[in-house]
């Protein structure tokens, strides 16, 4: 099914608003998919995030998948790692001995399931052996005042998860009364009363850089900049000696860090570290999504352009969020940043010939019917879209860590 479905993602934020996990969803022309095809999802996802080698591929990140009673005994789940499943059930399936008895079996091995549906007057010691959480559907407009309900039946074995969460009021709420996952848009969402940042004095040597690379200025002229920030230093020390990038020796000067690691890289390093230097209360969930959305972009446009072309579909997934993370308008941010025409114009209207792939990058985070229209627009295939999509969420835990 995965020729003719699309991977969806939304984040799940902690009360801290770091992203713990991704539920990850099969939609097909906007819709969900039927249950029967569920199974078709785990077993796309155990193939593409859980090598062989390397093993789980999300470092500390669980994935919430959709699920039906009938899959719980299907050979492609035992190829997750447990610890990092959650299977999202309705909670009148445990209504059917059977399907208690698979949920139990599954819960037994480690793998978490989470309750949807689930009234709050059932909130009670007697779930725990069937679940590791429990969904809480908010519905009107007084989310705290049913929080409070569900925090006073909380059980201590289950974690709580409420869904949805769209304005960082109800966030504030609910994370003070104790519940422990929030799904919505509050990654795209900047939080009311944060006062404009602009660029801080981080951003703006790291902004020179980015554009002393651009000129293509030597690199005594790039470390004479680099001296000026130890800790930016320190950074680059870091990412060069690191087992990731292989350098195969001890680099200690700025100099050699440079030589080693080209423009290129140097360019797209800077311009993750622009991002990550944010004074922004809600940075952690923008930054990743700001990655996952820059490599997303990458590998969707690489499918038709030349590699020549990685760097700026890179930068243009990168910057579609820096509005955000700057606090600024993004006209204001393209004025400070100097970016070639086709960035600028992928940025300010998703036109020229980044911006439909930027566009489809950013339809998979929003549950969006637009993925299949857009996928299609670009002539990139369902399969295509989804090995990019979980690829790029590997790829931004690797850098964001």
């Amino acid at each position: 099914m995965h020729h003719t479905n699309y991977i969806v993602r939304e984040p799940l934020l902690d009360p801290a608003q770091r992203v713990i996990g991704y539920e990850l969803l099969w939609k097909q022309g906007g819709q969900a998919v039927p249950d029967a095809e569920l199974e078709q999802l785990v077993a796309f996802v155990a193939e593409h995030v859980n090598d062989d080698e390397r093993g789980w591929l999300l470092r500390d990140k669980q994935l919430f998948l959709d699920a039906v009673p009938a899959m719980l005994s299907t050979d492609a789940l035992f190829n997750l790692p447990p610890e990092h499943t959650v299977l999202s059930l309705q909670a009148r399936c445990l209504n059917d001995a059977d399907a208690r008895a698979a949920v139990k079996a599954v819960r037994a091995g480690g793998v978490g399931i989470s309750l949807r549906g689930l009234d709050v007057k059932h909130l009670t010691p007697a779930l725990a052996p069937y679940a590791s959480h429990v969904e809480m559907r908010f519905a009107g407009i007084d989310v705290a005042a049913q929080a409070r309900s569900y925090a006073a039946a909380k059980q201590a074995s289950l974690r709580m998860v409420g869904r949805p969460v769209t304005n960082w009021i109800d966030y504030d709420a609910c994370a003070a009364l104790g519940l422990d996952a929030f799904v919505g848009k509050l990654h795209l969402t900047p939080r009311p009363g944060n006062p404009v940042k602009g660029l801080n004095p981080a951003q703006t040597i790291i902004l020179q850089l980015m554009q002393m690379v651009q000129n293509n200025d030597d690199i005594p002229k790039l470390e004479g900049v680099l001296k000026r920030d130890p800790a930016l230093t320190y950074k680059l020390l870091r990412n060069i000696n690191s087992a990731g990038f292989g350098a195969g020796r001890d680099v200690q000067s700025i100099r050699q860090a440079i030589s080693l690691m080209g423009y290129a890289p140097l360019y797209r390093w800077l311009t993750l570290l622009l991002a990550g230097a944010s004074a922004s209360g809600y940075s952690p969930v923008l930054m990743e999504t700001a990655v996952v959305r820059g490599r997303l972009t990458e590998l969707l446009g690489l499918h038709a352009l030349p590699r020549s072309e990685g760097e700026n579909l890179f930068v243009a997934g990168m910057f579609s969020l820096l509005d955000r993370l700057l606090g600024l308008p993004m006209k204001e941010v393209l004025e400070t940043i100097p970016l070639p025409p086709e960035v600028v114009r992928a940025l300010m209207a998703r036109e020229g010939m980044y911006g439909p792939y930027l566009a489809l990058a950013e339809a998979c985070e929003l549950s969006s019917n637009l993925v299949g229209a857009l996928a299609g627009s670009l002539d990139i295939s369902p399969l295509e879209v989804n090995k990019a999509h979980l690829s790029a969420l590997a790829w931004a835990q690797a850098v964001t860590q």
